[in-house]
């Protein structure tokens, strides 16, 4: 298993799926979502209508249309409003559901942006526990998936990351590939 934790832009990954931090509409938004969606093309948002919207925790799954990604995992992450709204669990179950999905389509690997921690305020270094445990738990059984990326917009998310998983990853690079 590799795992890695890299700097840079998820829509350049060059991997089975891409997990967008998706709003409810699945229809595209600001930040990662609105990146993934401009960069897939129209065919993204119209394969996205027919999904009919995703709850906060949940995953679902389209092609990755324009993207060097095959496929794109949709997952809805909580908004910060202290911890005292579920916010914990209902991150664990972004991660847990998007690994579940891959597991189920046999894919060999996968890239994570920091879901939840960028307009949605989710604190990093708590949001990244949570990563480490779901990442330990998924290993338990991998099904096919042998490549995990956790992508970092930006040095001090980045830095969070490696901090916290340092145990887990074999890779650490700060390159879009």
């Amino acid at each position: 298993m590799m795992i890695s934790i890299i700097e840079g832009d998820i829509t350049t990954q060059k991997v089975d799926a891409i997990v967008n931090a998706a709003n409810s509409s699945l229809l595209g938004g600001g930040g990662v979502d609105g990146a993934i969606h401009r960069k897939a093309g129209p065919e993204l948002v119209h394969e996205c209508r027919l999904l009919g919207g995703c709850r906060t925790g949940e995953a679902k799954i389209t092609g990755g249309y324009l993207l060097p990604a095959k496929y794109v995992i949709h997952t809805v992450g909580p908004v910060w409003n202290g911890g005292t709204m579920n916010e914990d669990a209902l991150l664990a179950s972004c991660y847990r559901n998007s690994f579940a999905i891959a597991r189920e389509k046999g894919l060999r690997s996968i890239a994570f942006p920091a879901i939840s921690t960028g307009i949605y305020r989710f604190p990093v270094e708590r949001a990244a526990n949570i990563v480490r445990d779901e990442t330990l738990a998924f290993m338990k059984n991998p099904g096919s998936v042998s490549d995990i990326r956790f992508i970092c917009f930006g040095r001090e998310t980045c830095d969070i990351y490696r901090d916290v998983l340092a145990d887990l990853t074999s890779d650490h690079e700060d390159i879009d590939h």
